[in-house]
C-alpha cells in the first residue's frame, strides 16, 4: 500500500494525505419498474458512459490521482519542479510507478518533462481542461466555481444545437428510448429517487446528442456528460427534479417526434435555464 511520508518542507504530501480526497461510490438502488433499463441497444447512451482513462486502483492510479489533485488544487504550483526520486521516496513507490504516473500527467498537460530541466508543473493555460480526471479534480478544489460556470456555459452551447439537429434525424428506436427515459424520470420523481432520475436524465441527454448525427458534438458531449456527474454544476431543470423539468423533457420529445427543430431547441434552452436563487451543493468526491 502506498504511504505518504514526507519532511515538513517537501510540499508533496503529509502523513495520511493520500486519502485526502475520498471518493464514495453511489449506493445501488432498485430501478423503477417503468420502461426497462436493461436490454436496450448497447450503442444507445454510450456517450455518457465513457470512463475516465487513467482511474486505476493500483499504485499507479493512486499516484496519478494524488499528484493530479495536488497540482489542480494549487498545492503544487506552476513551474514547481517534480523530482522523480523524491516522489518515489515520499510515496514509497518504485521508479517505474513514478515514471508512468508522470507520463499520464504530462499527457493531460499538467506537467512537462524536458532534458536538462526535468519535470515541472505547467500553468493552467496548458492543462487539458476537457480531460475527465482534470474536470473531476477541479470540481472538488478551489476552482470549483469556475468549473461549474464553464461546464454550464459549454452545455448551454452544445445541447440546444443538438436538440435542433436531432429533430431532423428521427429514429424510431431512439425516439422511444427518449420517451422511456422521461417516463422513468417521472416514476423516480414520484418515489423521491433522485439517483434514478439523474441516471435517466443523463441517458436522455446522451441519446439526444447522439441522434443529432454530429460526431464532433457527440465527442464533446461525452466529456461534458461524464463531467456533469461529478461537477456539482449550477442548478438547472435537470438537476432539480420537479414537474416543470419533467414537462420540458416531454416537450423536447414532442418536438423531436414532429421534426420541429426550433421548438426542440427552445425547450432545451428552457430546461437549461439556471436558477441562481437555489444553492447547489458540490457532492462529496468519489472513492477510486
Amino acid at each position: 500500500m502506498m504511504t505518504a511520508a514526507r519532511s515538513a518542507d517537501s510540499g508533496l504530501a503529509s502523513p495520511g494525505e493520500l486519502d485526502r480526497y475520498p471518493y464514495a461510490e453511489a449506493p445501488a438502488v432498485d430501478r423503477v419498474g417503468a420502461p426497462a433499463w436493461d436490454g436496450a441497444d448497447p450503442e444507445l447512451g454510450r456517450v455518457g458512459r465513457r470512463a475516465a482513462g487513467s482511474r486505476g486502483r493500483g499504485l499507479h492510479g493512486q499516484l496519478v490521482q494524488q499528484l493530479g489533485q495536488m497540482i489542480v488544487s494549487g498545492d503544487l504550483g506552476a513551474d514547481r519542479p517534480l523530482v522523480p526520486e523524491e516522489i518515489g521516496q515520499r510515496f514509497e513507490v518504485s521508479r517505474t510507478v513514478v515514471r508512468e504516473s508522470l507520463r499520464v500527467l504530462e499527457a493531460k498537460g499538467l506537467v512537462s518533462a524536458r532534458p536538462n530541466v526535468g519535470t515541472r508543473v505547467r500553468p493552467v493555460s496548458d492543462w487539458n481542461l476537457l480531460d475527465p480526471d482534470i474536470i473531476e479534480w477541479r470540481a472538488f478544489g478551489p476552482q470549483r466555481d469556475d468549473q461549474r460556470r464553464e461546464l454550464s456555459e459549454l452545455r448551454w452551447t452544445i445541447e440546444p444545437l443538438a436538440a435542433r439537429l436531432a429533430a431532423g434525424h428521427g429514429r424510431e428506436d431512439v425516439q422511444q428510448r427518449l420517451t422511456d427515459m422521461v417516463e422513468i424520470m417521472g416514476h423516480a420523481m414520484a418515489q423521491g429517487d433522485a439517483l434514478t432520475f439523474s441516471r435517466a436524465d443523463s441517458e436522455f441527454h446522451s441519446l439526444l446528442i447522439q441522434v443529432a448525427s454530429n460526431r464532433m458534438l457527440e465527442h464533446l458531449s461525452g466529456i461534458v456528460s461524464a463531467a456533469l456527474q461529478v461537477s456539482g454544476g449550477p442548478v438547472t431543470g435537470c438537476e432539480r427534479p420537479n414537474e416543470t423539468s419533467l414537462a420540458h423533457h416531454g416537450r423536447i420529445c414532442e418536438a423531436l417526434a414532429t421534426g420541429d427543430g426550433p421548438a426542440a431547441e427552445a425547450a432545451m434552452r428552457q430546461l437549461l435555464t439556471l436558477h441562481p436563487e437555489v444553492e447547489r451543493v458540490v457532492p462529496a468526491p468519489r472513492e477510486h
